[in-house]
């Protein structure tokens, strides 16, 4: 029977100590019911919320890296070496409140109360990390874009991240988190075949491990697997993390593709991928809440092979690969092959017992190539108005869009996913690749539809038999997110909007609306 190991930590200044903490517990548990830290809530159990938000820090190239994360579904294991940070720690000890917790006492931010400590915690990430630059609205609410107030008192809570700067600074004591975290990591551990958690920090230690207890439930952030534990209520006898995993923690730059490693947050590897294709930033914005993408991983939500898990149909666009790598002989062996070619079914895939999913390699953007056509691009007067004429004459080697529909604009889950990368050249579209989310047992390339514009003129005739052939292509469900029909016609739509988009046609979109102008 393995074996639950202690669990280490940094908690106000001091390394703290929990004995027989079991692989499944998470962090929001031992924090209330060890340490009785009750002013971290429990609201939704799923990380949709926010109300258990607390900061982690960790230590990344010789620096503090903070971040805000949800308790709730982190397992508590997950942070060990690591300093966690909670409502109740970021006071003085003389009772001096936080400029964070202060402004929301300023701007009167608070109503109920109940989610005010994930709110506090929010915005003591952000205080963290900004420094000295102004926060803007657009940068409190991004921060705070995975918590939710049930008493819609958000102008004030946006209010007090503003405002928080300009009371008397606070800073934590980086140096003296580092060493401690330092001395934490002289004494390895999570190797042991007796651990019921194992946490790796090498890329063959983490191969023999699964090699040895391919039983293992592995985790790589933790944010599905950890509604397995919450709203399933599974145990698991044995755990395998990957996310110390040192290799697989590093985004490589090539010449010709981005390499990012399956332990990469979410957080980090949008960050990679729209340094690369800024028109991304919107989608990865809306990627989940700011907490989830902290703790998420882009190696855990491909492996995961939700139908409605966002970055696949976008990867899949982009034409990604996956590496699946195993230790086989006493060596690391690997395979490569197409994202989507690694599903088979609902939830499952070609993996083997054995292996592990390594590395996402994605191409970079092809640069734009000047138009053949003097001037700006022609505008659609009507949904498809024009004929073969409003073709624009060269649009660019590569123009790739990413549309999100869902309920919610933040903090959601779609309802559809569709990414689209054309090559049009000379008025023709010379490739296409397609990825679709919400729409099929698994995220899905739309084949047929990129075989309907390939070598077609790029007009609005085009585009109008190929959305006929894209609401065709797939059989979607209906269920509480959306019906098959609304799906079904949805998936044209954006297709069509991807047109008008091309023609210079500027789209209005929840994205560029302002709270201001709307009170005004």
């Amino acid at each position: 029977m393995p074996m639950s190991q202690p669990l280490r930590f940094i908690r106000r200044g001091k390394v703290v100590t929990i004995n027989d903490v079991t692989p499944t517990r998470t962090l929001l548990e031992v924090l209330r019911e060890d340490l009785h830290c009750t002013g971290t809530k429990e609201g939704c159990g799923e990380g949709d919320c926010g109300a258990c938000t607390v900061v982690i820090g960790e230590k990344q190239d010789g620096q503090l890296k903070v971040s805000a994360i949800n308790s709730c579904i982190r397992l508590a294991h997950s942070v060990d070496g690591m300093a966690v940070w909670t409502a109740e720690d970021i006071a003085d000890e003389k009772g001096a409140l936080h400029p964070a917790q202060q402004a929301m006492v300023d701007c009167h931010g608070s109503q109920c109360g109940f989610c005010t400590p994930g709110f506090v915690m929010s915005l003591f990430a952000l205080y963290q990390n900004h420094g000295a630059q102004p926060i803007t609205r657009a940068d409190a609410q991004g921060a705070l874009s995975g918590n939710l107030c049930r008493c819609t008192g958000y102008r004030p809570i946006l209010d007090a991240a503003q405002a928080m700067q300009a009371l008397p600074p606070v800073a934590v004591n980086e140096s003296d988190l580092l060493s401690k975290m330092e001395l934490l990591a002289q004494s390895p551990r999570g190797l042991e075949a007796n651990l019921a958690y194992k946490s790796p920090r090498t890329l063959p230690e983490l191969l023999q491990l699964r090699a040895q207890h391919p039983q293992a439930q592995l985790v790589a952030g933790c944010t599905d697997v950890g509604l397995w534990v919450t709203k399933m209520h599974k145990e698991f006898p044995s755990v395998l993390d990957v996310t110390q995993v040192k290799e697989l923690r590093r985004v490589e730059q090539y010449p010709h593709h981005i390499a990012i490693g399956a332990a990469v947050t979410l957080t980090d590897a949008f960050a990679a991928l729209v340094a690369d294709r800024p028109q991304l930033k919107s989608f990865a914005h809306r990627f989940a809440g700011l907490p989830v993408r902290n703790s998420g991983t882009l190696g855990g939500n491909v492996a995961n092979g939700s139908p409605i898990g966002d970055s696949m149909p976008l990867l899949i666009a982009l034409g990604a690969h996956i590496v699946l790598m195993r230790w086989h002989k006493g060596k690391v062996a690997h395979r490569e092959m197409p994202l989507e070619a690694l599903y088979t079914g609902y939830r499952t895939n070609v993996m083997t017992p054995d292996e592990v999913l390594a590395w996402i390699k994605v191409p970079k953007a092809v640069p734009q190539k000047p138009s053949a056509a003097p001037g700006r691009p022609k505008q659609a007067s009507t949904p498809l108005g024009g004929s073969a004429a409003h073709a624009v004459a060269s649009v660019g080697a590569e123009f790739s869009r990413v549309y999100k529909i869902s309920k919610r604009f933040e903090d959601d889950i779609s309802a559809v996913c569709l990414a689209i990368n054309l090559h049009i050249e000379d008025g023709v579209v010379r490739k296409a690749s397609i990825g679709a989310g919400g729409v099929a047992a698994t995220p899905v390339r739309a084949r047929q539809t990129e075989a309907a514009l390939t070598g077609q003129a790029w007009s609005a005739d085009t585009v109008m038999a190929a959305m006929a052939t894209l609401r065709e292509e797939f059989n979607p469900i209906s269920d509480m997110r959306a019906s098959a029909a609304y799906r079904t016609q949805v998936l044209g739509n954006l297709l069509e909007r991807y047109w008008l988009e091309s023609q210079g046609l500027q789209v209005v979109s929840l994205e560029h609306l302002s709270l201001e102008g709307v009170a005004a």
